[in-house]
């Protein structure tokens, strides 16, 4: 079955993303259903999505779960086949949608898709080949990965294949993206990104920033675990232990200097070193940015 906008729903997690959201919903059309998963459980929030846009309704999670988990309750709730999902601070083109559905008629089979990133200095995906240079940027691309911030999904696809779960949980942020794509790969399933289908990403502007600095934080220690994570799971421990110990040791010496200094910065880096730590015992993604409600 082909891709409809009928047959299509956008899921979006969210969390004090009202300052960005409204931008990415109105790009998106209002005859393409939206699920928007929200890791704040703001009843305000959700009553205000919900009156302004018939086309989009609002689930309120009970804790901020991050977007792994969100995606994949986003997932659960929707009857569609396809599954796009998006960033709070990403803006659709006018016809990102309708090139997106146009050229994956040229495809024979495909786990993922996904429009490009405007900004050519920022590509949102890794190639296969990572030595070549000159790709073709106008037909569709197959891939090795595509980032988070937009995945279009086959669902009736990869619901066929056994036991397989969609974005693991173990992620809060960063990787989760990384590591559904490599399991795909692993599968042998297809990835391409559509180079007619365009997207504009905002980058790090999905929460409000009034709650900068504490997303930061956030960022900084889910970064180093994440990455430990990732590569315990795909490549070993001692691979993982090898491969972040530099910025460990980076991090902890940066910790000190600018402890010395009495410098803010020295929080970002403690961050970084205590991800890493959290990570390396087996502790779990607790780590959450400390906001008010």
């Amino acid at each position: 079955m082909s891709i409809s906008r009928q047959n299509l729903t956008v899921i979006i997690v969210s969390f004090k993303s009202d300052n960005v959201i409204h931008n990415c919903i109105q790009s998106i059309g209002s005859d393409i259903k939206v699920l928007i998963i929200d890791n704040s459980n703001s009843k305000e929030f959700k009553e205000n999505i919900e009156n302004k846009y018939k086309n989009v309704s609002c689930i309120l999670s009970e804790k901020n779960s991050g977007m792994g988990a969100g995606n994949n309750l986003g997932i659960k709730n929707i009857k569609t086949d396809f599954a796009f999902i998006l960033n709070p601070d990403v803006i659709l083109e006018p016809n990102t949608i309708d090139s997106l559905i146009e050229e994956s008629q040229k495809l024979d089979s495909f786990g993922i898709i996904s429009p490009i990133e405007v900004n050519k200095d920022y590509p949102n995906y890794k190639l296969i080949d990572s030595s070549k240079k000159n790709v073709d940027l106008k037909e569709p691309l197959k891939v090795k990965s595509v980032d988070g911030y937009s995945m279009l999904i086959n669902l009736k696809r990869l619901n066929k294949i056994d036991n397989f779960n969609y974005f693991d949980e173990n992620f809060f942020m960063y990787l989760e993206n990384d590591d559904l794509c490599k399991r795909l790969n692993d599968k042998n399933e297809n990835i391409y990104v559509i180079p007619k289908s365009k997207i504009k990403h905002l980058g790090g502007q999905s929460v409000n920033d009034l709650y900068k600095i504490e997303i930061e934080l956030s960022r900084n220690w889910h970064w180093m675990w994440s990455k430990f994570y990732f590569n315990k799971k795909h490549y070993g421990y001692i691979f993982a232990l090898l491969n972040g110990l530099p910025n460990f040791i980076s991090s902890s010496l940066k910790f000190i200097f600018y402890s010395i200094l009495n410098d803010k910065r020295k929080n970002i880096y403690l961050n970084r070193s205590k991800g890493f730590m959290n990570a390396l015992f087996g502790k779990s993604s607790s780590y959450r940015p400390k906001v008010n409600d």
